[in-house]
């Protein structure tokens, strides 16, 4: 089947009918979200590749208890990414700061540079670690909602259907989110610029 102009569904189906560029497809579309969700959950590089081969993983043994009618697969994997990160941080007991001389993705570093200067860009990295490391900070149920709706930009109802909670609970966790990363943030910034800075860094992971 031609894939780059399939739906998820259509692409499911395929795979499970045996086509392995459906499977290809589906990795290939979904797998930069669920790295950067595990990424920002658990702040290990490692962790996070080792949960994205987890999911397809699961994806690929149980796509049959996929139901469309509930929600998206994007959602669906992404419930399934949760699962697995929680479970490894209540296992480990820690998550590992991100490397802050490593490179964790940001594509947009070169841009940064061609249109910024030197101290301008040591100055907007410094505020990128200080909210990576405040939103790894942050308890689970509260870290969760910042890096889906700040971070990935997902709605409060595909947020809600991943954690498996009303939208109400979503907003109220995501309103006390914010206002602990204001609080961690306030000795750097005013609360404007704090979240204002939350919100850039949805690409810098």
């Amino acid at each position: 089947m031609k894939t780059d102009n399939s739906s998820d569904s259509e692409l499911l189906q395929a795979m499970r009918a045996g086509d392995e560029e459906a499977l290809a497809e589906l990795y290939c579309r979904r797998q930069p979200g669920i790295y950067r969700f595990a990424l920002q959950m658990c702040g290990s590089q490692e962790l996070a590749e080792d949960i994205t081969q987890e999911v397809f993983m699961v994806l690929i043994r149980e796509a049959h208890t996929f139901d469309a009618a509930r929600g998206s697969l994007s959602a669906f994997l992404m419930g399934i990414a949760r699962h697995h990160v929680l479970r490894r941080l209540q296992r480990e007991r820690f998550y590992v700061s991100m490397d802050e001389s490593s490179d964790n993705g940001d594509l947009s570093n070169h841009a940064l540079m061609t249109t910024v200067g030197p101290l301008d860009e040591m100055s907007r990295t410094e505020a990128i670690q200080a909210v990576r490391r405040a939103v790894l900070a942050l308890p689970e149920r509260y870290r969760e909602v910042v890096v889906l709706c700040d971070l990935q930009e997902m709605s409060y109802g595909e947020t809600a259907e991943i954690l498996g909670c009303a939208i109400g609970t979503v907003r109220s966790r995501l309103h006390r989110a914010r206002a602990l990363l204001i609080e961690k943030l306030r000795p750097a910034s005013e609360e404007d610029s704090a979240s204002d800075t939350v919100k850039s860094t949805r690409c810098f992971a």
